[in-house]
């Protein structure tokens, strides 16, 4: 059976999530990982650190190397591939994992964020690519592996976040050039997507508790890139993977096993496939499971002063305390207004009369109802290109904590 023993693996943005699955994966097999990220002192948000990844992957079996390394800077990253084939006589694999989003519309997207994925997703994984590549020349069984989606030029993709979209194919543009460029070398080049979304305390952290009930395990992308790297090098590259169907054509037949709910069949699927796109366009919420009515539930129009009315009743001092916010809705060229942070709260047509909303929400009246409604989540909107959000993407999602009182209340 291949195995991954006694192979080294370089592996950046892996002290967290789906980096630090695949390190754990590969640690089963007696691997020797190289856990490259920034993360030294614990996030007061998000758990885990380069080392405590490495106690895990000496824990699971194999050895670890801990770098401090940002991907952006040339001499933090030569410097740890030295190290690592100092340590362990040689670096057999490339992980490009490290990656940074921002799911905002281009007038809402800082400069200051633009930079920061471009250079991280795209300056980060060819850098890293091009100082792997002397050492991996020397592999028997070489491979560059990229966390990044199969490219489409469907205008989808691009519409709601441009920036981030750009910034994410860069990754895949550079595996199908590096592919092509090493293939002579023996070094294999791919990039592995999941089809549905997956459970990481980052995305969490944005989307929140019920997010995560429609995503998969992290563990599922772990078994795919094992899979990929234990495959000859000279004969696998150039592919852009999907982790189920991959593990299907691995003979994989549970994906049960990898549901954060065992039993889930609604999952919310991901970006970039354009066999999700009519899954993500239809009235069919992926995160609720619930049709999404595209008129008032009497059929007729939308009445939403009647809905501002009553969001006022449930403004409550605890409420506001747990949301904090103020929001700006756009229905179809009409302003309203969510005021959830002063004094005792306040609903409205118009501008906040407290200042600048901190997220405006643009969405078709019929959508707004569903949404407050329970019929169609935030998280499902934005994804299915439903709702577009200028602001701050955390902060609109928190707005699911005034649907469940509305829905609980059958307002």
């Amino acid at each position: 059976m291949p195995s991954l023993a006694g192979k080294t693996i370089f592996i950046t943005g892996a002290s967290r999530g789906i980096g630090l699955q695949i390190a754990l994966r590969c640690a089963k097999d007696k691997a020797n990982i190289i856990v490259a990220a920034k993360t030294t002192e614990p996030h007061p948000k998000l758990p885990g650190t380069i080392y405590t990844a490495a106690k895990e992957i000496e824990k699971a079996g194999g050895q670890c190397l801990p770098c401090v390394v940002d991907v952006r800077d040339e001499e933090q990253v030569t410097k740890a591939f030295e190290q690592a084939a100092q340590k362990f006589g040689g670096i057999d694999i490339l992980i490009n994992n490290a990656s940074a989003i921002s799911l905002t519309d281009t007038p809402s997207t800082p400069m200051k964020r633009y930079d920061l994925m471009h250079s991280i997703n795209a300056r980060g994984t060819f850098l890293c690519s091009k100082v792997a590549i002397p050492y991996l020349k020397k592999s028997s069984n070489p491979h560059i592996l990229m966390n990044s989606p199969p490219i489409s030029l469907n205008p989808f993709w691009f519409k709601s976040h441009v920036a981030y979209t750009v910034a994410k194919y860069n990754m895949s543009l550079f595996a199908l050039g590096l592919s092509a460029e090493l293939r002579e070398s023996g070094i294999a080049v791919n990039t592995l997507w999941p089809k549905t979304a997956i459970d990481t305390d980052a995305i969490n952290l944005i989307a929140g508790e019920d997010y995560r009930k429609r995503c998969r395990r992290p563990e599922i992308m772990a078994d795919a890139a094992y899979a990929i790297l234990t495959q000859d090098s000279r004969s696998c590259t150039g592919n852009f993977f999907i982790d189920e169907t991959l593990l299907r054509q691995q003979g994989v037949t549970d994906f049960d096993q990898y549901s954060v709910i065992p039993g889930t069949t609604d999952f919310m699927l991901d970006f970039f496939l354009d066999e999700n796109i009519s899954q993500l366009q239809r009235d069919k919420s992926p995160m609720s499971g619930q049709k999404s009515e595209t008129n008032a539930a009497s059929g007729g129009a939308v009445n939403v002063e009647q809905i501002f009315d009553k969001i006022k009743t449930l403004l409550s001092p605890e409420l506001l305390k747990q949301i904090n916010s103020v929001y700006s809705f756009d229905l179809q060229g009409d302003r309203w207004y969510l005021d959830m942070k002063n004094d005792n709260g306040s609903a409205g047509q118009g501008e906040p009369p407290s200042g600048k909303a901190q997220c405006t929400m643009k969405m078709s009246k019929a959508d707004f109802q569903s949404m407050f409604a329970g019929k169609l989540k935030p998280t499902a909107a934005f994804m299915g290109g439903k709702l577009k959000i200028q602001g701050d993407l955390p902060t609109a999602l928190k707005l699911e904590k005034l649907l469940k009182q509305m829905v609980q209340s059958k307002l």
